[in-house]
């Protein structure tokens, strides 16, 4: 008996959850919510009356904030949904290198895992860092994803 038993855990982590409850009554417009399992951000929210069966239900319109593709659903107000933790972090570019972005913290550490994105913005930053510019860049994170959503020039040190 003298054998003792020892938990091992295989990560450790702050315990942040990805998302939190709130009742569908307290959504608000450019709020965000999770649709179909994707973080989105709100762009319309209308409440229908109570009907013979007591509950009113909220009607959310959404774009998902990654994809920008638009999500819709109905629950009834009294229930909870889930919202999405979001942080927005503003990062200097380093590198553009393979279509990834190799970007300084606040800290002064590197972080080398952040896509290049698609459309105008991506484009914006391989012409302007081609060109010399020194670039600030805005990621969002959410739900363990996360997307270049904004570029401007570094502000001068």
């Amino acid at each position: 008996m003298s054998e003792e038993e020892h938990e091992t855990f295989e990560s450790v982590g702050a315990g942040a959850s990805l998302t939190y409850p709130m009742q569908c009554s307290a959504l608000r417009k450019n709020g965000f919510v999770v649709i179909k399992g994707r973080p989105c951000k709100i762009i319309d929210v209308s409440t229908s009356k109570t009907g013979k069966h007591g509950h009113a239900k909220v009607n959310l319109t959404a774009t998902d904030i990654f994809t920008g593709k638009k999500l819709e659903d109905v629950s009834p107000s009294t229930h909870n949904m889930e919202v999405p933790n979001v942080t927005r972090t503003e990062y200097n570019v380093l590198d553009v290198d393979d279509g990834f972005l190799s970007l300084m913290t606040d800290a002064g550490t590197t972080k080398d895992d952040v896509k290049v994105p698609e459309g105008d913005i991506g484009k914006q930053i391989i012409d302007d860092f081609a060109a010399g510019k020194d670039l600030s860049v805005t990621v969002i994170t959410a739900m363990g994803e996360e997307a270049v959503i904004a570029v401007k020039d570094a502000p001068k040190a």
